[in-house]
């Protein structure tokens, strides 16, 4: 089994009362290096004005992308007419760009909460992990999930 950018998995009963209960991931690449998505269903207790580099922007939910390199910030985003350089991963829905005009639309409400998610960490896999972790049954595919 192939799982493309773009794919959205579910945990299965067999991921119950770990750290990926009740967990929707988005996948954003998975090549020859491995996979690597957010979790898009869970909301971070903190804000992006909660950080001290942007405690002078407006508010702004971060989400809990995963246990993986929680001292970063990574996004995706439906405003590729606002936010330059991101990498298309799916239809109309980008990995990064520029930080600073993420910053700067949230400041003057051009970015609604449909349109933007900013993550804590991500999650990674190594090659062949993440089909095997469907092929056990510890996820399934959910594509018909919102990421927005």
């Amino acid at each position: 089994m192939s799982i493309q950018s773009g794919t959205v998995i579910q945990s299965s009963s067999l991921l119950k009362e770990s750290i990926f209960d009740n967990t929707i991931i988005f996948i954003i690449s998975n090549d020859e290096k491995g996979a690597v998505g957010f979790i898009i269903n869970k909301q971070s207790d903190k804000s992006l004005n909660d950080l001290d580099e942007f405690k002078a922007s407006k508010f702004f939910r971060l989400h809990k992308g995963g246990p993986v390199d929680k001292e970063h910030l990574f996004f995706i985003h439906r405003r590729a007419d606002l936010i330059e350089n991101g990498e298309q991963i799916i239809d109309d829905i980008y990995l990064g760009g520029d930080f600073s005009s993420v910053v700067t639309a949230i400041d003057k409400s051009q970015l609604l909460t449909n349109e933007l998610k900013i993550f804590i960490g991500y999650c990674g896999w190594d090659a062949g992990e993440l089909e095997a972790e469907v092929e056990e049954g510890s996820w399934l595919i959910a594509n018909d999930w919102r990421i927005f």
